[in-house]
């Protein structure tokens, strides 16, 4: 029998601590890195440390185009997806789950990039 959802996501942060157009790094109880976004009023979640040089993403940009940028070598990602938009990384951001209930924002499981990326076509 599978987990009941409920246990799957983890409290993180306040929703007022997630500002429109501004990024969160926190962490999960086991000490994973993540990273919030809030683009547009809607907050997600992806992981919290660069693909290519290990930097936190919380201390990069995000965008107005819903790219992630890397406030070390400029590397960008898509926020919803993970996928590389520009160089130097190669390698996708792992993307979580998140939710808002109660003014909390919840993060749960990585969603696969595909997945996401076909979520939101």
């Amino acid at each position: 029998m599978s987990e009941p959802l409920a246990t799957r996501f983890t409290d993180v942060a306040s929703q007022r601590d997630v500002p429109e157009g501004k990024l969160l790094g926190v962490k999960l109880p086991d000490g994973t890195r993540i990273c919030l976004y809030n683009r547009h009023g809607t907050i997600g979640a992806v992981a919290g440390m660069c693909t290519h040089a290990e930097y936190p993403m919380d201390m990069g940009t995000l965008r107005a185009d819903g790219t992630i940028e890397c406030g070390w070598h400029g590397a960008r990602f898509d926020c919803q997806s993970g996928a590389v938009c520009r160089p130097p990384a190669v390698e996708p951001l792992p993307v979580y789950e998140a939710r808002v209930e109660n003014d909390r924002v919840l993060v749960g499981p990585v969603v696969n990039a595909a997945s996401a990326a076909e979520r939101s076509a």
